[in-house]
């Protein structure tokens, strides 16, 4: 009897364990874009909007910035925020791209 109750319990711990485990993975903060990665290339993302070649990008005005994007999901006072133009990764509040709108 003990044998069989120890084994159940070993089998109901290890369940657990893997749970633990997979909730951990999805529970990761999403990775930051990076001003290299191939979508942000091709919106002209800059991780810190100051840096923008306006030669290249004319729509590109001062004080414009993801947090202040119509995109950008977060508060404006959030140094990141998720932005459906990079799923699954943050872009920086102080970043923009060249999908930038004006937040209403």
């Amino acid at each position: 009897m003990i044998t069989r109750n120890r084994r159940i319990f070993i089998l109901h711990a290890a369940g657990l364990c893997a749970t633990l485990a997979i909730a951990g993975r999805s529970l990761a903060a999403p990775a930051l874009v990076d001003d290299n990665d191939t979508t942000a290339k091709s919106l002209g993302y800059r991780s810190n909007a100051s840096s923008v070649d306006a030669s290249k990008f004319p729509k590109y005005a001062a004080g414009q910035r993801c947090a202040n994007c119509r995109f950008f999901a977060g508060a404006r006072s959030d140094a990141t925020g998720t932005c459906p133009m990079f799923p699954g990764k943050v872009v920086a509040a102080e970043g923009w791209c060249n999908v930038y709108a004006m937040r209403a």
